[in-house]
């Protein structure tokens, strides 16, 4: 068997892993149609792929003069907290994690999701027992999220591997941002339903290596099975 090409693998969450992306669109444009804000789902998407609520919030202050009000960060958290008792894991995702597994093959998971929500996630898609301890969110890292590099130089650390001899799996341009600045090599996978038609060009024109379709074709780039 030919030897592995990556020290190990580290995997965003939401999209990648777990798929939340249309579950978290609904909730947003049903959160936003509450403050008069009538987002299409693609808008959404484009505004809240791969960020933290902060980020989501100054984009629509920047772009639409639109400021939360002081009792809307903690509402948000409550209705986010409340969707994600139960997620669906992508198609083959358990499958690939297992895989990498056998292999021998270290993988963490990183994530811009608050802490508490991303462990709530892999429980809820039934991925914890496959992650293990290796899962961080930017409370880890000060609080820095993607695109900065921090979480995925910090992942790495934590396995014990070099960052320029991790593979990045990656769905939204902060995230592959964040790859690409750490030295990682970057993969994009958009397995997700929430996919737009210009994300493979703009993941391959940010530094991705490859875009894959599914955690099938993943595996098979990969060869684990």
């Amino acid at each position: 068997m030919t030897a592995f090409p990556f020290g190990a693998v580290l995997f965003d969450l939401d999209g990648v892993l777990v798929d939340t992306e249309t579950m978290i669109g609904e909730l947003w444009q049903r959160i936003f149609a509450e403050q008069q804000l009538h987002l299409s789902l693609p808008e959404i998407t484009r505004l809240t792929s791969g960020q933290r609520f902060d980020g989501v919030l100054t984009a629509l202050e920047q772009e639409r003069g639109w400021k939360a009000p002081e009792d809307f960060l903690p509402g948000l958290e409550a209705h986010f907290n409340a969707a994600f008792t139960h997620v669906p894991a992508l198609p083959g995702a358990a499958q690939t994690l297992q895989a990498l597994r056998d292999a021998g093959v270290p993988v963490a998971v990183a994530s811009n999701s608050e802490h508490h929500r991303l462990h709530l996630k892999l429980r809820g898609a039934g991925l914890s027992a496959l992650v293990g301890a290796h899962a961080y969110d930017p409370s880890y890292v000060g609080g820095v999220g993607k695109p900065a590099p921090d979480l995925y130089l910090y992942a790495a650390a934590q396995l014990g591997v070099k960052a320029q001899r991790c593979l990045v799996i990656e769905d939204s341009v902060p995230g592959a941002r964040a790859g690409v600045a750490a030295g990682a090599t970057v993969w994009g996978l958009l397995a997700g339903g929430h996919a737009l038609p210009d994300d493979e060009a703009q993941l391959l024109a940010l530094g991705a290596a490859r875009v894959l379709p599914s955690h099938a074709a993943l595996r098979a780039a990969l060869n684990v099975s």
